[in-house]
């Protein structure tokens, strides 16, 4: 299943969309894709009618939102790939590291990325986003953690990178959580039809020129491994959003410029679509 949310920021409507590329209203089941109804559909996978039940709606020019509205929480994980840790300057970690964006940085995959007042050092992030679909607290082990997670997104998790390294304190989140700086989606795709997490692409452009080129086959923690462990140290709720970090080929590895106005981001995860986001002065 393929879900979207179509409409401007704050009004946008529940869509299903069909592999043809028709799309159906699901506001006749859910007021929105949250938290909610992610939770009543980890209960009864058949809660979203057969498609001809559903009213077709047509979706040409309208604004697509980010896939899940409101996560609660927006849980992130730093230097998941031994490539990305290594250009990071940092050895692999032992232990997934978390970090925290401020769930009001999630925006449509079209809309426009501000560059933060000052910033210098603005910089992409292609990531795997698991969205959460049944409450998860203290799992058994990996093999519990699919049972709670309702699909997958693309995620990227944009970062200034003197905010979260020069200027942060030790902590990350200052360069994390500006405005606009997760774009999130086209859809969110239901775990059952995107099978193993771990055999994704991800790549990421600008302006038309490769970026990011990997696998989620090479994260040093996997998606299970991520659910679980983070169960252990807190509540994941429906709806909370995980990125699980980032494969090599960032602005920080020196390679490339940093992002200023006008540049163009791409980011796409196989199976998961695309998104386009310019880049704009706050």
């Amino acid at each position: 299943m393929r879900l979207m949310r179509i409409g401007e920021p704050g009004h946008e409507r529940p869509v299903l969309v069909c592999p043809e590329g028709r799309h159906y209203d699901l506001s006749g089941v859910t007021e929105d894709i949250d938290g909610a109804f992610l939770a009543a559909l980890a209960d009864n996978p058949h809660l979203v009618p057969a498609e001809p039940v559903l009213p077709e709606t047509d979706i040409t020019g309208q604004r697509i939102g980010a896939p899940v509205a409101r996560p609660s929480a927006l849980l992130c994980i730093g230097q998941n790939y031994a490539a990305h840790a290594a250009e990071s300057g940092a050895e692999p970690p032992e232990q997934p590291i978390l970090f925290y964006k401020s769930p009001n940085t999630v925006v449509g995959p079209y809309d426009d990325v501000l560059i933060p007042r000052g910033s210098k050092k603005t910089d992409w992030e292609v990531e795997l986003a698991v969205v959460i679909g049944r409450r998860a607290s203290y799992l058994a082990s990996p093999a519990d953690a699919a049972a709670h997670i309702a699909g997958y997104a693309v995620s990227n998790d944009v970062s200034e990178r003197a905010f979260q390294l020069e200027e942060s304190g030790g902590q990350w989140s200052k360069g994390k959580s500006c405005a606009t700086f997760n774009p999130l989606g086209p859809v969110l795709v239901t775990a059952d039809e995107v099978g193993d997490p771990q055999q994704l692409r991800l790549r990421s452009f600008v302006n038309g020129e490769p970026r990011q080129d990997s696998s989620t086959a090479d994260m040093i923690f996997s998606v299970a491994h991520l659910v679980h462990h983070l169960s252990q140290y807190l509540v994941l709720e429906p709806g909370d959003i995980i990125n699980t970090g980032t494969p090599q080929g960032v602005a920080l590895s020196g390679r490339f410029p940093y992002l200023g106005p006008d540049d163009v981001m791409e980011v796409e995860i196989s199976g998961l679509g695309r998104q386009r986001s310019v880049c704009r002065p706050a």
